[in-house]
């Protein structure tokens, strides 16, 4: 399924439920965090290494806040009329100038620190 194809269900999703009149900018920023802090939740106090090796039930949930992130990032962008696409070419363009890969291979640090 395809950007264009997540947004038009989400739009009919609202509009079935009359829900538009909830989904302002504003409030589905504000959904986006709160989706965010409950896939950050699945994280809370594992290892670094328990990170990668999650139980099936517990990957299944993961996955479930991360569909929830997308949902609430498709349609945020619908509703500003933002390319997702475009956007996301133009920020790994930026990415790029910022942290070029033979300065900050195998480093963690900001940008700012490298100049």
């Amino acid at each position: 399924m395809n950007i264009d194809t997540i947004q038009a269900k989400l739009r009919d999703f609202a509009q079935e439920r009359d829900w538009e009149q909830f989904h302002s900018p504003k409030n589905i920023a504000m959904a986006l965090n709160v989706e965010a802090g409950e896939l950050l939740e699945h994280f809370q106090w594992l290892t670094q290494q328990a990170s990668f090796d999650l139980e099936p039930d517990k990957k299944e949930a993961v996955a479930q806040e991360i569909a929830d992130v997308q949902v609430y990032l498709c349609r945020l962008a619908d509703l500003l009329k933002i390319d997702i696409e475009g956007a996301v070419e133009r920020k790994m363009a930026l990415n790029e100038a910022k942290y070029p890969a033979d300065m900050v291979r195998g480093k963690a640090k900001k940008y700012t620190e490298y100049r």
